[in-house]
């Protein structure tokens, strides 16, 4: 089991939910958590520990961001006029690594990353090699000709186990997906339910 694999499972894990879908999740046998002492029977979270979660669910959904990397984007949501709870899920889809991984072109975000970071991914015909690079409307996004036949990108496309949702055009037979828009909280497909006004109380109290 690789490095990737192994911390996407320890997520899903920890968290008891098996928060990207998938089916070979270890969450599907057992809900307990990872560890000699994940079987103990769990007290009532406290607010803040709820508040805690939900944090770090929507911050490993993402590739378990750094809190550096996460605190830097919920402070810009906090600072763009409008709702903070849908400018923080609109700038994380925003993400070059989150496009990718919702166009289908590898089958986990982990992949998404490592993708980008590895050179595969053009941006309107430009190669770029962060994650991290914010993607704006009517960006088209393409795997580069020679990473076509990528054997990740192959199975990855095939997958049932998820549908690009409409704020992405994806061609695949072009192996492009152009971002037509900024997604609100309610298009975006999580297969768990994600608490973000619980993250938001996180940051305002902490």
């Amino acid at each position: 089991m690789t490095k990737r694999t192994s911390a996407k499972y320890k997520i899903d894990r920890r968290m008891g939910e098996n928060i990207w879908g998938r089916p070979k999740s270890p969450v599907n046998k057992r809900e307990y958590g990872p560890g000699q002492h994940g079987q103990r029977r769990k007290s009532k979270l406290s607010d803040f520990g709820q508040q805690l979660k939900a944090k770090q669910k929507l911050k490993g959904y993402y590739g378990d961001l750094t809190e550096k990397q996460f605190r830097r984007i919920f402070s810009e949501a906090e600072r763009v006029r409008g709702d903070t709870v849908e400018n923080l899920i609109g700038l994380l889809e925003r993400r070059l690594d989150a496009v990718v991984y919702r166009a289908k072109f590898v089958p986990t975000v982990f992949a998404a990353r490592q993708f980008v970071n590895h050179g595969h991914v053009e941006v309107n015909g430009k190669r770029v090699n962060i994650p991290s690079y914010r993607v704006k409307e009517g960006d088209v996004i393409s795997v580069r000709e020679k990473s076509r036949q990528n054997v990740t990108v192959l199975e990855a496309v095939g997958l049932a186990e998820r549908d690009v949702p409409d704020y992405i055009d994806a061609d695949h037979s072009k192996m492009t997906a152009t971002f037509t828009r900024t997604p609100a909280l309610g298009d975006v497909p999580y297969p768990v339910q994600m608490e973000p006004n619980l993250v938001v109380e996180f940051y305002a109290k902490n």
